[in-house]
């Protein structure tokens, strides 16, 4: 108890460090450059692009054009808006072969996209950090709407899981022990990686989940 007890309490000191900073500094999303696929961040409920600084930071080093959309602000939107936001993103900035890196609830809302949005085909596949693929049982207890949206029966949760034919094209990677998804992360038909770390945003810099990010990323282009 008192070890989960710590993984909640440095989950939210590193979640409260990322949002003063995306207050204070890094506030503009840097110019996407890079000759190889670009790379889509979709952060997860009330985080702004920020919190995927690490993983981005690292992609761009690696040549790929990252790109964040400010539009989705604190990401509080249902999960059926947001993905219409960030598939207008795509559209009008004319990406393709698009590779999406998300967290949490990043990862629906990608998901959502590619069985529902992309008419065109544009996202190439998903690399998911710690996503409630299967809801959370935690949100019952929630007092805010955005949080609630996670409970298992909510209609949107069902209806992705209802549809899997995306799934092969998703990388889900999570750790140990998630303090606010206590049935995981792991997607039927994806490809899922288990990282030996705890936490729900710590996993966000984490040099082993970041590994795992790079590589799904630089894998070979998924198939259809």
């Amino acid at each position: 108890m008192l070890g989960r007890a710590k993984v909640w309490l440095t989950d939210y000191a590193y979640a409260a460090r990322v949002s003063l900073g995306a207050t204070l500094r890094h506030r503009t999303v840097p110019k996407p450059r890079g000759h190889l696929a670009p790379v889509l961040l979709i952060p997860g409920v009330y985080e702004r692009w920020q919190f995927l600084r690490a993983a981005g930071g690292r992609l761009a080093r690696a040549g790929h054009p990252v790109h964040a959309v400010e539009l989705l602000g604190r990401n509080i939107d249902a999960i059926p808006d947001a993905a219409a936001t960030v598939q207008r993103y795509v559209d009008e900035h004319d990406l393709r072969n698009v590779i999406i890196v998300a967290h949490s609830k990043g990862g629906l809302i990608a998901k959502h996209m590619m069985l529902f949005d992309d008419v065109e085909g544009r996202i190439d596949r998903l690399v998911a950090i710690a996503s409630p693929f299967q809801g959370s049982s935690l949100s019952k207890y929630m007092p805010v709407r955005p949080l609630r949206a996670f409970i298992p029966t909510d209609t949107t949760l069902a209806l992705l899981a209802a549809n899997a034919e995306v799934n092969s094209r998703i990388v889900s990677v999570y750790g140990e022990y998630d303090p606010h998804i206590p049935a995981g992360s792991e997607l039927p038909g994806a490809t899922n990686v288990r990282v030996p770390v705890d936490g729900h945003f710590q996993l966000l810099v984490d040099h082993r989940v970041l590994d795992e990010v790079e590589a799904a990323v630089n894998s070979t282009p998924a198939a259809e």
